[in-house]
């Protein structure tokens, strides 16, 4: 059995019904990249990202994210030791393998801006030293879609950082019938199943799965389609192209190949893109959301013959 699949499937014994949620959530952390996931609460968003920190035995920190939140309770701080005088510092809550930032756009824009650093560059900056966090390294982000009381929106900026958005959704009947029948009394303990190092070895072979040249031409084609669309005011950007790459790559690992296909740049295209663009005001008239952008421009751009 592959590693993924060990990962795969230790997550799906307590996340039920929702192999595509989980695929989602692999194929970004095989890229290395970070997630915002927009759902009601409820749904699983806590437990499937612990299950994930679980399963490749890294440390999993929750940040419950609220307008008094401050960067220092994310980064950390420095304070002095009365003992020896010397600058010591304590880390936040950024000091772990997976951090989930519940509701980050409750967050102020200068808690959001903290965020920024640790995702791009993988490493805390304070008082003119740096501390390198953990690898591998990956924040989830979660925000609430019904709710826009004392929230802040997230800028553009933000937004290019987080490799894709995704959602979870409701269960199917049966599946919640799974959950209800599992947690009645104590909810299952998940268990390592990689290490941290096989984890970081896993991501650094995704790397090398093979892109064709008509392929590469075929994402510069997409990311071009949407800056030269009248319907969208943003297009994706070299870093847009960079992502649908590797998430590409990552879904191709998934499902045990060395190479991707057009498929596996279509299925990322829709969970990398539609946050990286925003209409104009004749594509808010043409289109009910940036999704259904995204698909039109898929439809139209022509698919390579491999």
């Amino acid at each position: 059995m592959s590693l993924i699949k060990k990962i795969t499937d230790n997550i799906e014994r307590v996340i039920f019904g929702k192999k595509t949620a989980v695929e989602e959530l692999i194929a970004a952390f095989l890229a290395g990249g970070h997630v915002l996931i927009e759902d009601v609460p409820g749904v699983g968003k806590t437990k499937l990202a612990d299950a994930l920190a679980r399963s490749v035995d890294g440390r999993f920190n929750r940040l419950q994210l609220t307008p008094d939140i401050m960067p220092s309770d994310i980064i950390g701080f420095s304070i002095i030791e009365k003992e020896t005088g010397t600058m010591t510092f304590k880390p936040g809550a950024a000091d772990c393998n997976i951090l989930l930032a519940d509701e980050i756009n409750r967050a102020s824009p200068k808690t959001q801006s903290a965020l920024l650093e640790i995702m791009e560059e993988h490493q805390i900056s304070l008082d003119g030293q740096t501390h390198p966090l953990p690898n591998p390294y990956m924040v989830i982000a979660t925000e609430n879609p019904v709710e826009t009381y004392g929230t802040y929106h997230l800028p553009e900026a933000q937004m290019d950082r987080f490799a894709i958005k995704m959602s979870i959704g409701y269960p199917d009947s049966d599946s919640e019938l799974q959950i209800l029948a599992q947690n009645e009394f104590n909810s299952p303990e998940i268990s390592p199943v990689i290490t941290t190092a096989e984890a970081v070895g896993l991501i650094e072979s995704v790397k090398y799965i093979k892109a064709s040249d008509s392929l590469r031409s075929y994402i510069t084609e997409i990311a071009a389609a949407s800056r030269q669309s009248p319907a969208i005011r943003l297009g994706i950007s070299p870093r847009g192209s960079l992502t649908l790459l590797k998430i590409s790559k990552s879904f191709a690992a998934i499902n045990e190949r060395e190479f991707i296909t057009p498929d596996d740049i279509k299925r990322a295209a829709m969970i990398t893109l539609p946050h990286r663009i925003t209409l104009s005001q004749k594509g808010k008239t043409a289109y009910k959301n940036t999704s259904e952008a995204v698909e039109n421009i898929l439809e139209t751009v022509k698919v390579p013959k491999e």
